[in-house]
C-alpha cells in the first residue's frame, strides 16, 4: 500500500511539475486560460490514469501536450460563443503546433506567462491567486489556505481573474520595452512567490519543492536577460541565489527541516553564494539613491550566507536592514522577521515586546512559532508550549509540525 502511495505520488509529481509548462504553451495556443488550464488538467488526470499501468514515457511533457492538444480542440470544436473565424485559426493553431517544442519556446512561454498573471489591470490579490494558480500549480484549495481565504472564495476569484483577462483583452505576450518598467516590481515579487512556495509548499515532496525553485531562479535570469541592470531584479536573483544555496542543509537523512541555525554550512553551495553576494552588491549600487524591495531582501540574505557560523551572523547589521525593509514593505511578516532580528540583537524580551505590536498574524503558524521560541527563552515554558501547539495547529504542512514538536517535546499535534 504505501508502495503504491509513494509510485502515485511520484507520479502526481512528475505531472505537477511538467504541467506547468504544459499550460504555459496551451495559453499560447489558444490564447484562453480557462480552456488551457482545463485541458492541462484533463490530461494530468489521464496521466494519472494511464501511466501507472504503461510506464511514465519518455517524454512526459510531450506526451501531456499531445494529450492536453486534444482536449483542448474537443472543447474549442463544442464553442458556440467564440466567433467561427477565430475558433477556427485557433483550432488550426493547435492543430499544428509540435508536441514537443524547442527550449527557447517553453522559455518565451514561461515568460508570457508570468506578464499576463502581473498585468497592471489585474488587482493585486488576483495577481497573486492566479501566479499560485499557473506558476506554481497549486490547486485552488492550496490557493485558499495559501491566501488565508475558503476555497469556494478563491474558486470565484480565479472564475472572475480570468473572465477580466478575456474581457479586458490582456494579451499573452511580453509587453513592449517602453512597458517593461511599470511590471517589473509586480514581476519580481510573482517569481519571488514562486520561490517562497517551494519551501512553504504544504503537500509536495522534496524534489517538487526544489524544481519549483529551480524554475523560480530560471525566470529570475530570464528577466535579468530581459531588462539588464534593474536594482529590483538583480537583487531578486541575488536573494532566491543566496535562500536556494542552502537547499541541501534544509533538511536532515530523514528528511526533517533543520533550523538556519543548525544546519551544515558545508553543505551549502558555496559558488551560488558568491554569484548572490555579487549580485546583491550590484543590486545596491543601483539602488544607492532609492532603496529597492529586493536589494534589501538580498544584503540580508547575505549577511547570513557570509557568517562562517550562526555565531558569527551580523544581527546588527540584519536588524539595520529590516528597518529599511519595513519603511519599503510595512507587512506583518517583514515586521515579524524584524522581531526576531531584535531578539537576537535585543534579548527575546525586546523581540517579544516588538511581535506583540503586530496586528494580523492570528492565523500565521510562524508568529505562534516564534512567540514559542522567545518564551523558551525567557523560562516561560508553559506560554512556550501552548503558543507551539497553536502553530502546529495552523499550519498544514507535517514537516513544519514535526519541527515543531521536536523542539518543543510537550507538545503533540492534532
Amino acid at each position: 500500500m504505501t508502495d503504491a502511495r509513494g509510485s502515485r505520488d511520484a507520479l502526481a509529481s512528475v505531472i505537477r511539475l511538467e504541467g506547468r509548462m504544459v499550460l504555459a504553451t496551451l495559453v499560447r495556443l489558444t490564447g484562453d486560460l480557462g480552456v488551457a488550464e482545463d485541458a492541462v488538467q484533463d490530461a494530468s488526470m489521464a496521466a494519472l490514469q494511464e501511466w501507472p499501468r504503461t510506464g511514465v514515457p519518455a517524454e512526459p511533457r510531450a506526451w501531456l501536450i499531445v494529450a492536453a492538444k486534444r482536449r483542448a480542440i474537443d472543447r474549442l470544436r463544442r464553442d458556440r460563443i467564440r466567433p467561427q473565424k477565430e475558433r477556427e485559426a485557433t483550432l488550426m493553431a493547435v492543430q499544428t503546433a509540435p508536441d514537443a517544442p524547442e527550449p527557447s519556446v517553453v522559455r518565451d512561454d514561461q515568460l508570457r506567462l508570468v506578464f499576463t498573471c502581473c498585468h497592471p489591470a489585474l488587482a493585486p490579490e488576483a495577481q497573486v491567486a492566479l501566479a499560485l494558480r499557473t506558476l506554481c500549480g497549486l490547486s485552488v484549495g492550496e490557493v485558499a489556505r495559501a491566501l488565508l481565504v475558503n476555497e469556494a472564495t478563491m474558486a470565484k476569484r480565479l472564475v472572475r481573474v480570468r473572465a477580466k483577462i478575456a474581457d479586458a483583452g490582456i494579451p499573452y505576450r511580453i509587453p513592449d520595452e517602453a512597458d517593461l518598467p511599470e511590471r517589473l516590481r509586480t514581476v519580481a515579487t510573482t517569481v519571488f512567490l514562486m520561490f517562497n512556495e517551494a519551501y512553504a509548499s504544504r503537500s509536495d515532496g522534496p524534489h517538487e519543492r526544489r524544481a519549483l525553485a529551480d524554475e523560480a531562479v530560471r525566470l529570475g535570469r530570464l528577466l535579468v536577460e530581459l531588462m539588464p541592470g534593474e536594482a529590483a531584479l538583480e537583487g531578486l536573483l541575488a536573494t532566491m541565489l543566496l535562500q536556494h544555496s542552502r537547499r541541501d542543509a534544509r533538511t536532515d537523512a530523514a528528511g526533517e527541516l533543520v533550523l538556519l541555525a543548525d544546519q551544515d554550512r558545508s553543505r551549502w553551495d558555496r559558488a551560488m553564494i558568491a554569484e548572490g553576494v555579487d549580485r546583491a552588491a550590484r543590486a545596491i549600487r543601483l539602488s544607492s539613491q532609492r532603496p529597492e524591495r529586493f536589494a534589501v531582501t538580498a544584503a540580508i540574505a547575505a549577511c547570513h550566507a557570509m557568517a562562517p557560523d550562526a555565531a558569527s551572523t551580523d544581527w546588527t547589521a540584519i536588524l539595520s536592514w529590516y528597518d529599511v525593509l519595513l519603511t519599503l514593505d510595512p507587512s506583518p511578516v517583514v515586521a515579524l522577521n524584524r522581531a526576531a532580528a531584535v531578539a537576537e540583537v535585543r534579548g527575546p524580551g525586546a523581540g517579544l515586546e516588538e511581535l506583540d505590536r503586530i496586528a494580523g498574524l492570528d492565523r500565521y503558524p510562524w508568529a505562534h512559532g516564534l512567540r514559542a521560541e522567545l518564551l523558551a527563552r525567557l523560562g516561560r515554558h508553559d506560554e512556550a508550549t501552548d503558543a507551539a501547539r497553536q502553530a502546529i495547529a495552523l499550519t498544514d504542512s507535517p514537516a513544519q509540525r514535526r519541527q515543531l514538536a521536536l523542539r518543543f517535546p510537550p507538545v503533540e499535534g492534532p
